[in-house]
């Protein structure tokens, strides 16, 4: 049983936000002896601390000691959520971030696994109340994600918005990767790392959360090319996770690589018209391999299935053009040096 927690949570100008994720943390059903939230202002330019400090009250009403620290320069969430970690008195240290509603039920679902003594990370899961076309397409991509992990009694990935770490292994691989000037891509960095030394992560899908994704798809198209771009980068370092890992489905890889020669065939027929065959044949190759996501989600969300087509390929076209955008940095000397940052 864990007797100790500490909950860390970077903030960065959410002022609109923080106040909602505090409410939904002082409101657990299940709190341990000593419990503390630490929520680390990574310099904000509004009044987030200020907002988290009027809160440390009530925060100690419910159990809770709240505490904020304030960094002294923008330093990205990596080196935020690593400072309160470093800082943090519980056995068990939880990450989740300023634009989270966790459920009721979410610190205790956190918590169960590590009664294994084998368990050093927990992941917990995505919820979304978003009408948003862009929004309801990153949730059902997720949900595909965590169909493939609920299949595996181990996983190698725990991301950030809702990972728990004994506190003691997460200080002896030295945290977060600081140097990952986005967020995006540092807590793969930090799984594969995990694994790599012989722990263990549970993906554990009742400790549930609300997320506000990207509501438009060009915002999370964007998202995706970025997210392509800081893959490769960590590729680099595990070029065995190219292969095949525990999260990226496989007809993920196949998607951006017809995405790809569709793109180079539409290219090429403007010159030799006998690429538009071609072309057509590799479209009808990829309409094919949506259709296990559009069966899975027609009866849900009847709209984004027909639309899946189109949305799973300009998926699959904005990773692609990230991971091609990458490849100067990826091939570097040192990949973290000053460069130009994907958007």
């Amino acid at each position: 049983m864990v007797h100790s927690v500490s909950i860390v949570v970077p903030a960065y100008n959410a002022k609109d936000v923080l106040p909602i994720c505090i409410d939904a943390l002082l409101s657990q059903s299940y709190v341990p002896e000593q419990a503390e939230i630490i929520i680390v202002d990574d310099e904000s330019k509004d009044d987030t601390a200020d907002i988290a400090e009027s809160r440390i009250a009530d925060a100690r009403a419910r159990g809770y000691d709240l505490r904020v620290l304030r960094q002294p320069k923008n330093a990205g969430p990596a080196a935020a959520r690593n400072r309160g970690a470093f800082e943090a008195s519980g056995e068990v240290v939880i990450f989740t971030d300023s634009d989270c509603e966790p459920l009721p039920h979410w610190l205790e679902e956190m918590l169960k696994p590590f009664q294994d003594e084998s368990v050093s990370a927990v992941k917990g899961a995505y919820l979304s109340k978003q009408p948003e076309l862009g929004a309801r397409f990153a949730q059902a991509e997720f949900e595909e994600r965590y169909r493939m992990l609920r299949a595996s009694e181990s996983v190698d990935v725990v991301f950030s918005y809702s990972a728990a770490f004994r506190t003691a292994v997460f200080r002896e691989l030295g945290g977060f990767d600081s140097r990952f000037p986005v967020a995006d891509n540092e807590d793969t960095e930090l799984s594969w790392r995990l694994v790599a030394a012989g722990h263990r992560i549970i993906f554990n899908d009742r400790a549930e959360l609300f997320h506000r994704h990207p509501p438009s798809m060009m915002t999370y198209l964007k998202k995706k090319i970025s997210r392509g771009y800081w893959r490769m980068i960590v590729y680099r370092q595990y070029p065995d996770k190219a292969v095949k890992d525990s999260y990226t489905p496989q007809g993920l890889k196949v998607q951006i690589l017809l995405s790809f020669l569709i793109v180079l065939s539409v290219v090429l027929a403007l010159v030799f018209p006998v690429f538009w065959s071609v072309a057509g044949l590799l479209a009808v190759v990829f309409l094919l391999s949506t259709l296990p996501f559009a069966l899975v989600i027609v009866k849900r969300d009847p709209l984004l299935a027909v639309l899946s087509p189109v949305l799973l390929f300009g998926r699959a076209s904005a990773l692609g053009y990230g991971v091609l955008k990458s490849i100067p940095r990826a091939m570097s000397k040192d990949p973290f040096a000053p460069s130009e940052k994907a958007s």
